[in-house]
């Protein structure tokens, strides 16, 4: 996570308490002034507004934002234009739309706000409230990018300062939305990576495991090979970036049926799992690398039965995911090393999964890792319950 969308994100987690806080107020008719008030409809309206920009300055959330932002300048009309074409108008004198794009060219070449007055603003209807106006631009990554403009029968100075407040408001929102989608990019590619690294070594183990039943136990490789095709059909499927921990742990159990196709009674799992965790979201094939990492380098070089045991638990607003095996551990500096990006290793997936735990719930929810030689390895990491913009999709 960059420092500018934590610095961002702070800034939206202050307005939101704040909001509550005013929210409770309002409820209990507990206002002090009429300042109060004020900024609980100033701030209330700003929240509302912010749910239509999430995606950045798509045409259908600039039109769902304008009805809300022209009430908070009070003027007769806004209108939204990015570079190609007028996003959005909203109040009296909607036969203006079509000079908006006109108007916004010196602030979008420019940056700087530009007041229209009267003799620039030409209009046929006598009774037509449209006389004037002011544009102040949308920056992002040091761009304008669009242009807010306010229109009425005059401009006062109050309006064009608040014009221009309201234009670096609508930029932090097309910022958050960028960086949104920035993060949104890089955990895809973290999972197409991890989609490539799922292990030919294990693709061969399991075919060569199926192939060993075709003559023995036809039944038997049967099983195995429609277990093999619902686990890779799981793993490249096309979907969203999260799904429900219960789909999780079903492949998970699918991949350990395979392995055990090959381990026999060398693989002994264990599973406790606790059933109002089942429909927390977690970030997709979050669960399933950490158990084949246990299983491919805790207990593939171990003598003798390996047992792998898999837990999850609730912990109140989160719940708390592990997976320990009694193989023969690894060299703690080797591990963290891995989790910081600073050494490759092939064990499966950990780095990739701890990177999208971090960008997906923020750094306290990455993988702890506990390891020595000899001594096994467990990975642990909890997920909240509910995380703003994490969902699984229908």
């Amino acid at each position: 996570m960059t420092p500018n969308y934590v610095a961002l994100a702070v800034v939206l987690v202050v307005l939101v308490v704040v909001l509550v806080g005013l929210t409770w107020l309002l409820r209990r008719r507990r206002f002090v002034s009429p300042v109060d008030r004020a900024t609980y409809e100033t701030l209330h309206t700003a929240a509302v507004a912010t749910r239509f920009l999430r995606d950045g300055l798509t045409p259908e959330g600039a039109q769902k934002a304008t009805r809300q932002l022209r009430s908070m300048l009070g003027s007769r009309a806004i209108a939204i234009t990015d570079t190609n074409a007028v996003l959005a108008w909203d109040g009296v004198g909607s036969h203006h739309r079509g000079d908006v794009h006109a108007h916004a060219q010196p602030v979008l070449t420019s940056g700087r706000t530009v007041v229209l007055r009267e003799d620039e603003v030409s209009c046929d209807d006598p009774d037509c409230p449209i006389r004037s106006g002011v544009l102040a631009p949308v920056v992002a990554d040091e761009r304008v990018v669009a242009a807010l403009a306010a229109y009425g029968p005059s401009v006062s100075t109050g309006l064009v300062r608040a014009t221009e407040e309201l234009a670096r408001w609508i930029s932090t929102q097309v910022e958050l939305a960028e960086l949104e989608r920035q993060r949104t990019r890089i955990m895809e590619a973290e999972l197409r990576a991890l989609r490539a690294q799922i292990s030919p070594h294990f693709v061969y183990n399991c075919l060569g495991a199926i192939a060993s039943f075709v003559r023995t136990d036809p039944d038997r490789a049967r099983e195995l090979l429609i277990e093999f095709a619902d686990f890779t059909r799981y793993a490249f499927r096309s979907g969203g970036s999260y799904t429900t921990l219960s789909d999780e742990l079903l492949n998970v159990e699918r991949y350990l049926v395979l392995e055990k196709a090959r381990f026999g009674d060398r693989l002994v799992v264990s599973l406790t799992i606790a059933p109002e965790v089942l429909p927390v979201a977690v970030p997709f094939l979050a669960v399933q690398p950490l158990v084949e990492n246990a299983v491919r380098h805790g207990l593939e070089g171990k003598t003798g039965v390996g047992h792998v045991t898999i837990t999850a638990t609730d912990h109140g607003a989160e719940a708390e995911i592990s997976v320990e095996d009694d193989g023969v551990g690894g060299d703690p500096d080797l591990i963290r090393a891995v989790l910081a990006g600073e050494s490759e290793s092939d064990s499966v997936g950990l780095g990739n999964v701890d990177a999208r735990l971090r960008q997906t719930f923020g750094d306290g929810h990455g993988l702890v890792v506990e390891t020595a030689p000899g001594a096994g390895t467990k990975v642990t990491f909890r997920v909240p319950k509910y995380a703003p913009g994490v969902h699984v999709d229908s």
